[in-house]
């Protein structure tokens, strides 16, 4: 009785386990398509583009694309850094205090703005570009730095606050009477007692915006333009690939290149995704 007790649950955690296989497999397929062809030739490229084939295997096309005059890899390597840092800390400075006084706050008021703030998460970006295109115009911030940070920025305030928010509320409201009780205002008890105790969740949004920032393409192809001659690494991809490119040699290691940064972050960093996404539940 026992082992026929048990054999449903084998079969539906064996079942459970190839459906994920599979899935798992469908998502890796174009990943494995990009890197095992960014060290074939163009014929190799298009007769075999699944089978891996050691004796064309070469380093050249990748060293070709690092050194292109079309798509300097360095630069837009260091301009997408420093979109990505510019954004973490004004979406941190901004949303984690907005968070703070949402989550201690106890009237409906503080509820509202919550919700406000959880409906841009139901607004797709692409939706707000055309509104953001004039309004940027208008304050002249358009093709500009600036103009970018602050649109990057505002994207992911919704998801932040949410997320802080909602971590905010597990966090004692003792250590808020405790630091009152040293002198410390409502700012001072924040940032000294509240503050560093959400690293966990701190580590999430900052992977969760940095992939989001890296492989952003819309935004700053329209923001920024080509006019602006300010190339992210996706827009520098598109700009050195071209619309009508053939030549495979030079769209799939160019590709890796912009893709392989990011993948590494998230790989090192993954842990942090998990344990900021459960760290209220556990504490709840």
């Amino acid at each position: 009785m026992k082992q026929t007790r048990n054999r449903p649950s084998i079969l539906a955690g064996s079942a459970r386990w190839i459906v994920l296989g599979v899935f798992a497999i469908m998502m890796l397929i174009p990943m494995y398509t990009m890197v095992i062809n960014a060290f074939k030739p163009q014929k190799e490229i298009i007769e075999n583009p699944l089978l891996i084939t050691p004796q064309s295997f070469t380093f050249d096309y990748l060293w070709a694309a690092i050194t292109s005059s079309r798509f300097n890899v360095i630069a837009a390597y260091g301009v997408t850094l420093l979109f990505v840092v510019l954004v973490n800390l004004f979406c941190i400075l901004l949303s984690a205090p907005v968070a703070y006084v949402i989550a201690r706050g106890r009237s409906k008021w503080h509820l509202g703005l919550l919700l406000l703030f959880v409906t841009g998460l139901f607004i797709p970006g692409q939706v707000t570009l055309i509104p953001v295109v004039f309004v940027l115009r208008v304050l002249g911030l358009i093709n500009t730095i600036p103009g970018f940070i602050l649109f990057e920025t505002a994207a992911t305030l919704p998801v932040s606050i949410f997320l802080f928010s909602a971590y905010l509320r597990t966090v004692p409201r003792d250590i808020d009477e405790a630091a009152s009780l040293d002198g410390a205002g409502p700012v001072r008890a924040f940032w000294t007692c509240i503050f560093p105790i959400m690293k966990p969740v701190i580590a999430t949004m900052i992977v969760l915006n940095s992939i989001g920032v890296w492989n952003d393409f819309v935004s700053p192809q329209i923001i920024l333009g080509p006019s602006s001659g300010i190339y992210t690494v996706t827009t520098g991809v598109y700009a050195a690939v071209g619309q009508f490119s053939t030549d495979y040699t030079q769209v799939f290691p160019t590709l890796l290149l912009a893709v392989l940064p990011a993948l590494i972050f998230f790989i090192i960093m993954q842990r942090h995704i998990i344990g900021g996404l459960v760290a209220g539940a556990t504490k709840g």
